[in-house]
């Protein structure tokens, strides 16, 4: 399933709670992590000075992954180590895309302590410029990161963002063993009082059945052994985040939408919010290199 996982690290806490999910996923499947610090020598603060600033970045970094590299080797885990300089963001996409790396795992904090998948973070950008799928994790999360996954969440909404969860979640599925868990809400309470109507209500149930079942033959063409589907009524958000929280739900899977800014992949804001609050970790995927 995993062969070689992409683990940019800075040395926070944060970075150090990806470490532990990346070595659990890595020695369950025998891969290959790629510990990479990127020295940002983009900012104009840096590219401004002479050499001791950037070799300084460059010194810190080589500390930082081989601390990594002592912690994995501890664990039995095969690490390869870089030290690069350049944009953060573009650095990590382009290391993946490189090396052939089959998921990129981070954190949503850096070591600024402020949350930075949103606005312009490296996160984001990684999700938005890589095939590659970037599982995201919440450090401040009270649930503890398990593995192998045995709940998989993918809400879908038959569009082609939602499509790509499906694949990458039925390829997870599959991979562990886990159930796989489908969910469309029907968005009702958007709707104004003049266009909602029992008829209205039954043509959107009646739609979001059909994406589901279309999914579901998806994930069991996919070789999901154990798919489960479910409709809500309500505001997307909010169903979601009570579905993880209800059923055990450990994972949640979302494709991201190539025409769309990050926060826009599913439902508007949905997936932004999530990702700032899910208690377990979530995977985004975006084009494949197949299509």
């Amino acid at each position: 399933m995993y062969d070689r996982i992409l683990l940019p690290t800075d040395g926070s806490d944060a970075a150090i709670a990806a470490e532990d999910a990346t070595f659990e996923i890595a020695a369950a499947h025998d891969a290959t992590v790629d510990v990479l610090n990127v020295a940002d020598t983009a900012r104009d603060s840096v590219t401004n000075v002479q050499g001791e600033v950037v070799d300084a970045l460059v010194s810190e970094g080589e500390r930082i992954v081989e601390a990594v590299e002592e912690r994995a080797d501890e664990r039995g885990v095969t690490v390869r180590t870089a030290v690069l300089q350049g944009d953060p963001s573009a650095t990590i996409a382009d290391y993946a895309s490189e090396y052939d790396v089959d998921l990129v795992v981070m954190p949503t904090k850096g070591r600024s302590g402020l949350e930075r998948v949103l606005l312009g973070s490296v996160t984001e950008r990684v999700i938005s410029s890589t095939p590659v799928p970037v599982l995201v994790l919440n450090p401040d999360a009270d649930r503890e990161f398990a593995y192998p996954f045995e709940r998989v969440l993918v809400p879908t909404d038959g569009t082609t963002a939602g499509d790509r969860g499906v694949s990458a979640g039925s390829a997870v599925a599959t991979g562990t063993g886990a159930t796989l868990h489908l969910l469309t809400v029907v968005e009702g309470a958007s709707l104004g009082p003049d266009v909602r109507s029992a008829g209205t209500s039954e043509r959107l149930t009646a739609a979001a059945e059909e994406v589901l079942e279309q999914a579901r033959e998806q994930a069991v063409a996919a070789g999901v052994e154990t798919v489960e589907t479910a409709t809500e009524h309500g505001q997307p958000y909010r169903e979601i985040r009570s579905f993880v929280e209800e059923p055990g739900v450990d994972l949640v899977v979302l494709g991201v939408d190539d025409d769309s800014e990050f926060g826009r992949f599913l439902w508007g804001g949905v997936t932004s919010k999530l990702v700032r609050t899910s208690p377990v970790p979530v995977l985004l995927t975006g084009q494949s290199t197949a299509e």
